[in-house]
């Protein structure tokens, strides 16, 4: 048998054939590396020995390269499956060595994450903290309380966007609707995207115009036009691309998903939290800062501890991850198999709470046994992961909004997932009631330790009022009684809003940082008032907090 010129068995036909080792490598690096920069290009791994796509898009890199050896090598099979596999082992050391060192690292990362070798580290990712509700959960007014869940905030920014006639051909909006506190406000704010590529094509040198921000308690949905567009978001192709953009200026950082948000002078970033596992090389996932990129210009800095006007670092899913493993964990991986002492688990679902220009996720918590019963719930600061836990024994959610649903069966209203909220010192369910359209129709508030309690109304206002008199009824708090005190100065500000159909005026006193409600239907001089007038106000001592409920108001002096 005769051999060809490169050594190899045959001889003959052997398509192009490359003279020497140094040459077909060459040729393999080169390919592979235009093969792997087109694949990293696409699918974007990150280069982290902690991240499992990057032992994928290695593995890829091995196949390629062995895969152009054999192709440069020209080799014909014809001396029998010895020659092949001898041919075979030449050929393929570099690629082999490599994935058993690959697949030596991911066993061991593997095994040294594993939850039972490690239940102790995964109880501690968590750290919590016991809470007092009353002190820490301040009771908010009507108009700060958010009313929208998301769905009903995508319907409202969908009608909005409809409205804009320059706009709707060309864009559509973005589900992402983040809730944040914006000017003090709950909100939830979303970009633009583009329509199709086309679209994106006619518009990439311009950006998106605009953003949406839906007010969660005044149900108002406003567009904010933009002197520059936005060039970086998730609708964007190639370069701009958010998330190409982040992995070439940070090819080793793991990253949870973008989300979008605004600063109180409307200048809007995607907030990139960083990823980064603590147990072994792939459990244990935590944050630890985030990168934040100007969606305008692009300018992109990491941060490790985040500026205080951010406000989601950490997803409720995470979070509701984290607290699992503690409440599994923290008395060992056989306690949760067996016995399960303490065991506790997040309940099915979650909500926000904005306090002190933070976000908070709101769950409940629940025994492993599956029970219909909540044995306290957490409160996780979304920018710092602070996390408090409040012991109060209850319903779960699910069980609320099925009470808060049998009040109005005969009207086939559905809750939305509850709202924590402090109502009269008392832990309270509050959850809007929507029909088949989707629209809300009422509000349901049900107190979480005793859920037989339910009160329904058309408006917050009147849902609160039947509650607090049903909790009196039932000697939960004790009925208020009305404290009639007198305040007297020069009006500083005047506000107005209607408030259940009602026209009320908010007057704040120099001096002074509370205001003091005033109902035109009580007073027909509150409407002539003007900023500067000495006035003297009756009001309610009780009412405590920045607004005082007024009986009645005079101009100082007059009888």
């Amino acid at each position: 048998m005769g051999t060809g010129q490169n050594g190899f068995p045959g001889g003959g036909r052997r398509g192009i054939l490359l003279k020497g080792q140094l040459a077909r490598t060459l040729v393999g690096l080169i390919v592979t590396a235009i093969a792997g920069y087109i694949s990293f290009y696409i699918t974007l791994p990150a280069l982290n020995i902690h991240a499992t796509e990057f032992y994928v898009f290695a593995v890829f890199l091995c196949a390629v390269y062995f895969a152009c050896v054999l192709v440069t090598s020209g080799i014909r099979i014809t001396g029998g499956l010895p020659e092949y596999f001898q041919f075979v082992k030449k050929q393929g050391k570099l690629p082999a060595v490599v994935l058993i060192v690959l697949a030596a690292l991911y066993v061991f990362g593997s095994v040294s994450s594993m939850v039972i070798f490690r239940a102790g580290a995964y109880s501690k990712l968590l750290k919590i903290e016991q809470g007092d509700f009353t002190r820490d959960v301040e009771e908010i007014s009507f108009d700060k309380i958010p009313l929208l869940d998301k769905e009903s905030a995508q319907k409202l920014g969908d009608r909005k966007l409809g409205e804009l006639s320059d706009m709707v051909s060309q864009f559509e909006v973005s589900e992402d609707y983040t809730q944040i506190n914006y000017k003090n406000r709950p909100v939830r704010v979303t970009p633009l995207m583009y329509g199709d590529v086309i679209k994106w094509f006619n518009n990439r040198a311009q950006g998106l115009p605009a953003f949406l921000i839906i007010d969660m308690a005044s149900q108002e949905a406003d567009v904010v036009r933009l002197k520059e567009g936005i060039k970086y978001s998730q609708s964007e192709h190639f370069g701009r691309k958010i998330e190409r953009y982040l992995r070439f200026r940070y090819p080793t950082f793991m990253f949870d998903l973008p989300t979008f948000e605004v600063d109180d002078g409307n200048n809007s970033y995607w907030i990139c939290p960083r990823i980064v596992k603590t147990i072994g090389l792939f459990g244990g996932t935590d944050i630890r800062g985030a990168v934040l990129v100007n969606a305008v210009t692009g300018e992109a800095q990491y941060y490790e501890d985040v500026p205080s006007w951010v406000d989601r670092v950490f997803t409720a899913e995470l979070i509701t991850e984290q607290y699992d493993y503690y409440g599994q964990y923290h008395n060992g991986f056989i306690n949760s198999i067996f016995g399960q002492k303490d065991v506790t688990v997040t309940t099915s679902g979650y909500n926000y709470i904005a306090m002190n220009d933070d976000v908070y996720v709101y769950t409940g918590i629940t025994s492993v046994g599956g029970d219909q019963s909540n044995i306290g719930f957490i409160l996780t600061n979304e920018r710092t992961k602070a996390t408090k836990y409040y012991p109060c024994a209850g319903a779960t959610e699910t069980s609320a909004m099925s009470s808060a649903e049998g009040v109005v069966q005969h009207l086939a209203y559905e809750a939305t997932f509850p709202l924590l909220l402090n109502i009269s010192s008392q832990p309270t369910y509050f959850m809007a009631l929507k029909d088949n359209a989707r629209l809300v129709k009422m509000y349901a508030m049900v107190n979480v330790g005793q859920y037989q309690i339910v009160a329904t109304g058309a408006t917050v206002s009147a849902c609160e009022q039947a509650y607090i008199a049903l909790m009196e009824q039932n000697s939960i708090i004790k009925q208020a009684v009305p404290v009639e005190t007198e305040a007297k100065g020069k009006i500083a500000e005047i506000r107005t809003a209607v408030r259940d159909g009602n026209s009320y005026y908010y007057l704040r006193l120099e001096g002074e940082k509370v205001f003091y409600a005033v109902p035109a239907s009580q007073s027909e001089l509150v409407v002539i008032l003007n900023v500067g007038d000495e006035v003297s106000i009756r009001y309610d001592e009780t009412s405590g907090g920045e607004i005082r409920t007024a009986f009645s108001v005079k101009r100082a002096g007059a009888g």
